[in-house]
């Protein structure tokens, strides 16, 4: 293979949390994309490029694409949520909101953040991702394309068990049948035809390619370090194969984009990559008389820390405790976990749950989206950026964020409640993915789906039915109580079952039971309490937290 041989991909991360797990807006259609691409290039001084500010994203999404203010901050947010920034930038925005008093100065400190115009173009034309087209709804997948693609002899199956926000095949469809569109939409207005079409001579700038690094990044044979798009393309040895020219400091249309076909390839990071070449994770075992072998695989053993994966399938009836290094800063997908307790104490990049049911899940702070999809019954314990929920029946959701909750199409009987649990290292790992406690909006959710904007698809937890949830794992840390405390609604309940076990034990002491009594007693309650594991489910729980081969500590291994 030729030293200098070039190998481009498509990054996972924007389609894993910046794809909005929803059909786009209608008015996210190149035709309009393109349209705002002209208006923002040519207002240049008026806060809209290089970078776009809210305000001016507000006016055109509002004023002129006829979007809720809601759905257009939503865009916004999202987007820059995926920004570089370091964790102290986060706690001090979420301390700039929880200081605000009125939603007219929020908006004034929203007025103040910008992003990458050409990039956030970008962002929105990948929410096609999620288009729901008549022909594909009919045929089950998409016609077949003649345009050159790298695809896995294994390709069928693997879209058929992963959603295309986590499937790669997915990424790199969808971005080589649009490349065209995607370089069109970041073309200066002077480069494009009265119709918004390049031409063969249309010449693409450096910024654009800047911008398309967004989405693709690459590395050069033979060499071990990755490099953004741009960088690569500039790359003196490569100015004949990209077509950028040093008197103009532009590119070749035509020529960059036959070069980014022939380069693009698999990514080697990808879920696909991870299922087929990862390191096999030993933290489930085969549970006696079941024909599902639980699988978990990771890449962190040779992906670079932006682009670690955790895959986690077919659990079944155990729990699974971890607090480790695999998991920091991961993307973690879990799959067809049934009837099981799921434990992952450290800080992570993003969690997706799907096709899970009768299970637990406890997680550490996660930096970007937390996604259900098409899970039935399961509980949910964690402090994340942002909660999307869709296709669930009977979920509990405890949750502590600073964005509302997202409730998007064909969910049922949805519960939000609190955030009620803590662990050793919680507030150091909130720390570390910049979450703060303030402002939390656990119990202000937004409907998203346009099938029915109906609130009545959830309710908040009544005080009466709240617990407290304990993580029954030793590990080290100095987080000691739930992180910004409870509403005082809960608090007050909680204080209220405590005064009635005191009156319970008080009337138990007065009674002045023989020893007999006392144990005849001691053996009605504990029958009792028998039962009740029994009914609650919680006797499989407990059991569980007695693996094969290990003790309480499981959790730090």
């Amino acid at each position: 293979m030729d030293e200098s041989r070039v190998l481009l991909w498509v990054k996972a991360e924007p389609f894993i949390v910046g794809a909005l797990q929803v059909p786009p807006p209608s008015k996210f259609s190149l035709h309009y994309l393109r349209k705002i691409s002209t208006y923002v290039q040519i207002r240049a001084t008026e806060k809209a490029y290089p970078r776009l500010y809210w305000s001016t994203w507000r006016h055109i999404a509002c004023g002129k694409l006829q979007l809720a203010k809601d759905l257009a901050w939503l865009y916004f947010e999202i987007f820059d949520s995926l920004s570089a920034k370091a964790p102290e930038e986060r706690l001090e925005w979420s301390e700039v909101l929880s200081n605000c008093t009125s939603e007219e100065e929020v908006e004034k400190q929203r007025n103040q953040l910008s992003v990458d115009t050409l990039q956030f173009l970008l962002f929105l034309y990948i929410q096609q991702l999620n288009k729901v087209s008549l022909r594909t709804s009919l045929i089950g997948e998409e016609w077949p394309s003649s345009k050159n693609r790298s695809q896995s002899p294994d390709l069928t199956e693997k879209s058929n068990c992963l959603n295309k926000n986590w499937n790669d095949y997915s990424h790199q469809a969808f971005v080589c049948d649009h490349l065209s569109d995607f370089l069109e939409l970041l073309l200066d207005p002077e480069q494009l035809t009265a119709s918004f079409h390049s031409t063969h001579s249309s010449l693409v700038s450096r910024e654009a390619v800047v911008a398309l690094s967004f989405l693709i990044e690459g590395t050069i044979s033979r060499a071990t370090k990755i490099y953004p798009l741009h960088e690569l393309a500039l790359w003196q040895p490569l100015h004949a194969d990209s077509g950028f020219s040093k008197s103009s400091k532009t590119f070749s249309f035509y020529k960059l984009e036959t070069w980014l076909r022939s380069c693009l390839t698999g990514n080697p990071f990808g879920t696909s990559a991870c299922l087929k070449s990862g390191k096999k994770l030993a933290w489930a075992h085969q549970v006696e008389g079941t024909t599902k072998r639980a699988k978990i695989a990771c890449n962190t053993h040779v992906a670079p820390r932006m682009h670690r994966m955790v895959v986690m399938s077919q659990v079944y009836k155990q729990t699974v405790a971890k607090s480790s290094d695999t998991l920091v800063g991961a993307h973690v997908k879990i799959h067809r976990c049934n009837e099981s307790f799921i434990y992952l104490l450290s800080p992570l990049r993003s969690v997706t749950i799907e096709k899970c049911r009768s299970s637990i899940f406890v997680l550490g702070p996660v930096a970007t989206t937390l996604h259900l999809h098409s899970c039935d019954n399961v509980k949910v314990i964690a402090v994340c950026h942002r909660l999307s929920i869709s296709s669930t029946t009977e979920c509990i959701f405890h949750i502590l964020t600073p964005t509302r909750p997202l409730i998007l199409s064909g969910n049922q009987t949805v519960t939000f409640a609190p955030f009620h649990t803590h662990y050793p290292m919680l507030e150091d790992h909130m720390a570390r993915t910049g979450l703060a406690t303030v402002p939390n909006y656990w119990d202000n959710p937004m409907v998203v789906c346009r099938e029915n904007s109906d609130t009545s698809v959830f309710r908040l937890l009544p005080p009466c039915e709240f617990y407290v949830f304990i993580i029954p794992f030793e590990m080290e840390g100095d987080t000691t109580e739930i992180p910004g405390g409870l509403p005082s609604a809960y608090q007050k309940a909680l204080g209220q079952r405590e005064q009635k076990i005191q009156i319970w034990q008080k009337t138990v002491k007065e009674a002045h039971l023989t020893k007999d009594q006392r144990k005849q007693f001691q053996v009605l309650v504990e029958n009792k309490f028998y039962e009740w594991l029994i009914h609650t489910g919680h006797r499989q729980q407990l059991d569980s937290l007695v693996p094969p081969a290990a003790g309480s500590k499981q959790a730090a291994g």
